[in-house]
Order: C-alpha cells, then structure tokens, then sequence
C-alpha cells in the first residue's frame, strides 16, 4: 500500500510514519515546501502527482492561541487545505484518514462526547478543525474516509505538555497545573498504530480515539513525575489563575464507543502510556 503522511516532522507524523515503515508500506512523505498547506491548490496538486492509496493527514495549524489572531490562516491550513486534499482523495480513488480534535465540542459539561453529538467549538482552532471535517465529508461522497478525533496528544518527536513539565522540575521544587480541565491524553505511538489499521481496512466513518481513562492536567502532571521518580510537588489550580487568549475546554471526555463498534482496538491505558512513554524518552538520553 502507498500511504502519503502529511505532518512528518511533526509528533503524530513521526510516530506514523515509523509505524507504516514497520508494515512494509510504501511512504510517501511531504514537506512543506513540497505541499503547503497554505496553499490549497498545491497541496491537492500533490497528492494527484503522487496518487497514493490512502492519505493520513496529520499536518495541521496547532497554535492554539495564536489562531485568535490568524483565523484565516488557521482556516486555510485546517479547513481549505483539508477540503482540497479530500477531493483529490476522492478524484484518484484512495481513502483518506482526517486527523481531528476534541475542540469540535463546546466542552461543556462532564458526559463523555459521543461521535455524533452537537459540535460547536469554543474557539478559533475548534472551528478550523471542525471546518476541516466538513470539507471531507463534502468532498468525498463515496464515504471513504475516517475522521479521528483525539486530544492531548504526546510523543517523542516534539514539544508537549509532559516533556514541559519533566523540564520545569528539574529546576523547581513546586508547580500550579490546572485541574478543572478534564480529558484523556493520547500517546502517539499508540494512536499511529490505530491510523494505520484504519488505512488498511475499509470500515469508515467517524471516530474517538485516545488512550483510556481520564484525569486533569495537574493529574497528568503528577503521574509523569513521580514515574520519573522527581520530587516536584503539584498544586492543582482553576484555569482561572492561567488566563489564555483562546478559550479552553472544561471537558475533553470523548466517549470510544465508535472504536467498539467499528471493530478497531481501544488504546491502552494512559498510565500506561505514560511509562513506555518514558521509557522512550530514557532511551533517547532525556
């Protein structure tokens, strides 16, 4: 199978990428030089040149808050790109694996968000994620995509909230990490290989998914601490004390009852996670 990755240098690019190599695929990988997703008309002519079987589109507009200030940048990245990218997908026949956000939801409340609930982001990212989701479903009418929706992502290959805060206590015997936002973190290498087994089947549609178990970011905070074995002490705190220009979901619970019922494998546990996480880390000398 040709697979094109979008996003290799990123996180969840890497952790695909890697984990397609080990299935003996065929990978067509793009730069952004090579297909800039600010350009919409390049990235489609892209993948048309390149014709591969499948597309998993990790690349994205991730600046959370600076998106307030480029909503239409954001939007062009997230959503036009993403369209553009969709209808050449449908053009040559190959399947096409969107990788989205929990910020589709308003955030609101403590249910578990199922798949087709209400969407209606609370900020500019949200929105440009969500319009993205719209554009691949408006373009591929065969039906031949997945749209994963995931949140608090974290690998080895880049920035992220645990390496930032293994960084903070090597230097500090204390830190206020919020506890009044709750969701479910997700390991990329256990992520990239459900998108793999999602590019090699054909049972589409839309999809949760993230490591189990839920807890806060001051809880996270915590597990990743004292798996290191660090004394840094946690002091959970209302996100009221951390002020960002883009607003923050309360609740980033996705329910994975889509996982169960499309046949695909739920992610370990996020503890877990956080240990071969680690582990990597230990590995690469951090």
């Amino acid at each position: 199978m040709k697979v094109l990755v979008t996003g290799e240098t990123g996180q969840l690019g890497f952790d695909v990428i890697r984990v397609l190599r080990g299935r003996g695929a065929e990978i067509v990988s793009a730069t952004r030089r090579e297909m800039p997703l600010d350009d919409s008309a390049r990235a489609r002519a892209f993948v048309l040149e390149t014709r591969p079987d499948a597309v998993i589109h990790c690349a994205a507009y991730t600046a959370v808050d600076r998106a307030e200030d480029e909503q239409s940048l954001c939007l062009a990245i997230n959503g036009t790109a993403t369209g553009a990218i969709a209808a050449a997908c449908e053009e040559i026949g190959a399947k096409l694996v969107y990788v989205s956000t929990d910020y589709v939801f308003p955030g609101t409340g403590e249910a578990f968000y199922e798949t087709d609930d209400t969407t209606g982001p609370c900020n500019a990212y949200g929105a440009s994620k969500l319009a993205g989701e719209r554009a691949v479903k408006d373009a591929m009418k065969s039906g031949r995509f997945f749209i994963v929706r995931t949140s608090w992502v974290f690998g080895v290959h880049g920035k992220n909230f645990i390496r930032t805060i293994l960084g903070l206590s090597q230097t500090r015997d204390a830190l206020t990490v919020v506890d009044d936002q709750i969701g479910s973190p997700t390991y990329t290498a256990d992520l990239a290989e459900l998108l793999a087994d999602m590019a090699e089947s054909d049972r589409y549609g839309v999809y949760h998914a993230t490591n189990e178990g839920v807890c806060s970011w001051a809880e996270l905070a915590s597990e990743a601490i004292r798996q290191r074995g660090l004394k840094t002490k946690v002091t959970p705190v209302s996100s009221d004390m951390y002020p960002t220009k883009a607003v923050r979901p309360k609740n980033s619970r996705l329910s994975k009852a889509s996982l169960d019922k499309g046949g695909f494998r739920r992610l370990p546990d996020w503890k877990d996670a956080v240990k071969r996480y680690l582990a990597e880390l230990k590995k690469l000398g951090e």
